[in-house]
């Protein structure tokens, strides 16, 4: 009965601190019984017990312990988070009373009734604030134990790994034990220093990242969870943590750098599961920023499809390089408002309002873009705004054909016209040796911007891959997949892709930007290809929901199972930035390339797709279409 009111009684109260005062009566509680048991082993060696010496000298004892445990705070911590600091004060106040006794004795020699009655002896002082030390030090993890053992509501459990037995690894290790949504039992640390092996971290065992990281030793200890708490590892080690710890099972988590750690500590809630993109995140790109700085400080910048991924990022960095002013352009209304909205409200970009222009036109209206030109005078024009989606544009070539090709073609010659000093050109690998309309709309836009170059306006073309989470990519389709309960749907079981972040893309641009000097076409070291079946496998490992399905559903019209960054004849140049490179690209007479557009022009009205696509083939002859109705324009014709 008694052992039934004391549970419910430790049950209902789980959650109130105890007060101060209850903990600063239980450590003079200890304290009495330290002294006690000094003097009794003192006391045996004596005949005769000085009643009233005692009584004097516990008084004492209680009255400066009392006084160096309120300066100190002991009392002020809640013991159920007791850590070393708390014990660092647990020493630090017995050792302040013991100083002060011992000083007292010293100054007290010379008067022979405080000296002989009632000081303590040196033995008594030492022995009896060791005793002490000990004893709260006892009491303190005794009652965090009962507290996270019988107390504590009961959570769901997991056993975890932690990779890294430094000073992370130990902080990641307090903060999962004082998680109170769920109980983490640490297994063993992993590390890879082997002066570390076999040694203990707080009494958890310290082991080689192979000897844990295996299918047996997982399954005989059950491990659920893989923490790596190397916030300073290199990307790339971490990846193959990240991956190891995928293929085996496990959820894999990751402790943040401590520069993201909320008011400089931490908590279990900053422990994040990793994302897809953390497994195709590249080492951070580093910029010559007083080049690019130099290029766009104090002048007038146009940035076309500003609304778009990779125009609103351009447009967020831009904005910090100090520009005169920043005319941001897209047609569509509803994101051009959530752009505006978020560059006039959050830092750092809200102190910069005055160089924000936001305009809502369309590429394609050469009166309205020669209003715009007229009225801004832009120096720099960041053209980022074109359709991009295959599928779409192999059905609507028209369209691609008047947005890519004559929306790029209005700008330059107004540029031109207007004196803009540099004009960046966003392009795309699908614009080498396309097998698409979209593909070839840019390749057809790079081909008349790189033939524009003038002494005082200068053309840049830049080139590169897919980017992590942009508009219409695939990693949010299988986000949005995955949460309708799947299947993941990939065109192709074989079919690879290059992928960067927003940010580098956006960095590389602008860094291309300002070494262009005119008919450049740059492009970026887009890293290792992404097989997509894999990409989809990943994503199901990190969802946890291993029930879900890949179907495979066929090549979209004018699809291609893997990219290129250089045509068959086109070969690199490197600058002075090693994730960009210089294309030795075949250049076209001005004449022809001005005689064919205004062909392609002329044809514009009959809106029959073949027969556009048909002249887009001689534009373009290393344009060869798949998997698309336009496949018949290819073939060669029946000499008979």
């Amino acid at each position: 009965m008694i052992k039934k009111f004391v549970y419910w009684f430790l049950r209902k109260y789980r959650h109130t601190t105890a007060s101060r005062w209850l903990i600063l009566a239980i450590d003079i509680f200890t304290l009495i019984l330290a002294f006690t048991v000094t003097d009794l082993l003192r006391l045996r060696m004596m005949a005769h017990i000085d009643w009233p010496s005692l009584a004097v000298r516990l008084g004492a004892f209680i009255a400066l312990a009392s006084a160096c445990y309120m300066i100190v705070g002991t009392h002020r911590s809640i013991i159920r988070h007791s850590g070393l600091y708390d014990i660092y004060k647990v020493v630090i106040s017995n050792g302040i009373a013991t100083v002060v006794l011992i000083l007292f004795n010293l100054l007290n020699n010379n008067h022979p009734i405080i000296q002989n009655r009632y000081t303590p002896a040196y033995s008594e002082i030492l022995m009896t604030f060791a005793l002490q030390i000990v004893a709260m030090t006892t009491v303190r993890l005794i009652l965090q134990r009962v507290y996270n053992d019988y107390v504590r509501r009961r959570r769901p459990s997991c056993n975890v790994l932690i990779y890294g037995a430094g000073a992370a690894g130990v902080i990641a290790q307090n903060a999962l034990l004082q998680d109170r949504t769920r109980e983490y039992r640490i297994v063993s640390f992993l590390d890879d220093d082997r002066k570390k092996t076999d040694t203990a971290l707080n009494g958890i065992r310290v082991i080689l990242p192979q000897n844990g990281l295996n299918a047996d030793y997982i399954k005989k200890h059950q491990i659920e969870v893989l923490l790596i708490a190397i916030p300073s590892i290199k990307l790339e080690q971490k990846q193959a943590i990240m991956n190891l710890g995928l293929d085996l099972g496990l959820t894999v988590k990751a402790v943040p750098h401590i520069s993201k750690w909320i008011n400089d500590s931490f908590s279990a809630n900053q422990i994040k599961d990793i994302q897809i993109e953390d497994l195709l995140e590249r080492e951070t790109i580093k910029l010559d920023n007083i080049n690019i700085v130099r290029e766009v400080v104090d002048k007038v910048v146009l940035v076309t499809g500003a609304a778009g991924s990779i125009g609103s990022e351009i447009c967020r960095q831009l904005i910090q390089y100090a520009p005169k002013q920043v005319v941001m352009l897209d047609q569509a209304e509803s994101p051009m408002y959530d752009l505006q909205f978020e560059l006039r409200n959050n830092e750092p970009y809200c102190h910069h309002t005055e160089r924000m222009e936001f305009v809502i036109a369309n590429v394609k209206d050469r009166q309205r873009m020669a209003e715009i030109f007229s009225h801004y005078k832009p120096q720099i024009v960041f053209h980022a705004a074109a359709y991009k989606h295959v599928p779409f544009m192999e059905e609507n070539p028209y369209e691609a054909i008047l947005v890519n090709v004559f929306g790029t073609k209005n700008l330059a010659d107004l540029s031109i016209q207007n004196g803009t000093q540099k004009f960046v050109m966003i392009s795309t690998d699908k614009a080498v040796n396309p097998t698409n309309v979209m593909g070839a709309t840019k390749r057809m836009a790079e081909i008349y911007i790189q033939s524009r170059s003038t002494d005082t306006t200068h053309f840049v073309t830049t080139r590169f891959g897919n980017v992590l989470g942009s508009n219409g990519s695939v990693i949010p389709l299988f986000k949005k997949q995955l949460a309708a309960g799947g299947p993941l749907t990939v065109t192709h079981r074989d079919i690879i892709r290059y992928f960067m972040t927003i940010p580098e893309a956006c960095n590389l641009v602008l860094e291309a930007g300002a070494m262009g000097e005119g008919g450049d076409i740059f492009v970026f070291d887009m890293g290792k290809p992404v097989k997509i079946y894999d990409l989809a496998k990943k994503m199901i490992q990190l969802s946890g929901l291993k029930e879900i399905e890949i179907k495979e559903v066929g090549l979209r019209p004018g699809e291609k199972l893997y990219e290129e960054l250089l045509a068959n004849k086109e070969a690199d140049i490197p600058t002075y930035h090693p994730k960009i490179m210089r294309a030795q690209v075949r250049r076209y007479p001005i004449e022809d390339i001005d005689r064919a557009f205004a062909e392609l022009w002329d044809l514009m009205p009959t809106l029959d797709s073949m027969t556009l696509v048909a002249k887009m083939k001689q534009i373009v002859p290393e344009f060869k279409s798949n998997n698309s109705i336009y496949c018949q324009l290819d073939q060669p014709s029946d000499p008979s």
